[in-house]
């Protein structure tokens, strides 16, 4: 049977689990409510996601799953991150053509019946093209006659730069430009007029190169008078190892200089062979072309080789070297 006594004793054990109960339950859905707001948070749409909730001052605040122990602190955080932006692409300015290219017009009318309308305007576009080199022969026709008292008669020919020769003084330019220009060798130069038609060995072009080179024998002469005529050069030297034609197989020392005037920005190239005493006169002559002048050179070799020869060329001209 059951007494007062005992009921009442199992009342109050049945009482802690109750409490325990209730406690649990208002933990898990606290739980259930966190989770929830962090799904929302995380796989809801970008415009709900941190959508601050308005605070109304005059709505108490529940305080759900707040201890009053717990105060808030504001912490100064530094967020960086990273941002892909799309680049707009610049559009390219097209460079002008220079004025002094021939233009070539090709007017390209309306299909249609243009008689009775006004023209108010153009609309032009430009490409650049280019015509390919050719080679032609240009032919010397002279008719000869024949008089009366049997003499005959017939128009001089003009001058021409090599005298018997094939090429005429365009070649000869192009050949020029293109060995010191574009410093293309002869046998290059061949296959390039072999393309426009004409098979021409690569010595005949060195026998056309050498006589080029001594018609401009006059323009470089003209050039060396006007760089030392300057109040101040720059000269230095360049030894190189040259082929000899007496002695097969032989080489002999040669003096590659070269003259710069910074004041009228031009350049002159002289060789000289090697041997010592050549080289000093030929110093001493360049000196005496300044009077009152300043030469700036570089003589190592000289001082190598002969150091009386500095005494010699200080005590010789009034020039600084």
């Amino acid at each position: 049977m059951f007494t007062t006594a005992s009921i009442s004793s199992s009342c109050e054990q049945a009482t802690v689990p109750l409490q325990e109960h209730e406690q649990l339950k208002w933990a898990f859905e606290e739980l259930q409510q966190e989770n929830k707001e962090l799904k929302r948070l995380i796989f809801g749409s970008k415009r709900e996601r941190f959508v601050p909730t308005p605070v109304n001052d005059n709505q108490l605040n529940l305080e759900l799953g707040a201890s009053p122990a717990e105060s808030s602190v504001l912490v100064k955080q530094t967020v960086k991150y990273e941002r892909v932006v799309k680049k707009v692409a610049r559009k390219a300015i097209r460079q002008a053509y220079p004025a002094h290219l021939p233009r070539v017009d090709i007017i390209i009318e309306p299909n249609v019946d243009v008689s009775g309308m006004h023209k108010i305007g153009e609309e032009i576009t430009e490409e650049l093209d280019l015509k390919p080199a050719t080679l032609f022969v240009r032919r010397y026709i002279r008719p000869r006659y024949v008089s009366r008292e049997e003499t005959f008669h017939v128009g001089p020919l003009p001058a021409r730069p090599l005298e018997k020769g094939m090429p005429g003084p365009g070649l000869l330019a192009q050949l020029i430009g293109d060995k010191f220009v574009l410093h293309l060798p002869f046998y290059r130069i061949a296959q390039r007029l072999e393309q426009l038609g004409m098979r021409i060995p690569a010595s005949t072009l060195n026998s056309w190169h050498k006589g080029a080179c001594a018609l401009a024998e006059c323009v470089g002469e003209a050039l060396q008078k006007v760089i030392l005529s300057c109040r101040y050069l720059q000269v230095d030297e360049t030894p190189i190892a040259v082929l000899d034609k007496q002695k097969k197989g032989k080489t002999h020392r040669g003096y590659f200089w070269v003259y710069y005037s910074p004041q009228l920005k031009l350049v002159f190239f002289d060789y000289q062979r090697g041997e010592a005493e050549k080289v000093r006169k030929h110093c001493l002559k360049t000196t005496k072309a300044i009077p009152n002048g300043w030469l700036l050179c570089s003589l190592r070799e000289i001082w190598r080789k002969k150091r009386y020869y500095l005494s010699g060329m200080f005590g010789s001209c009034p020039t600084n070297v």
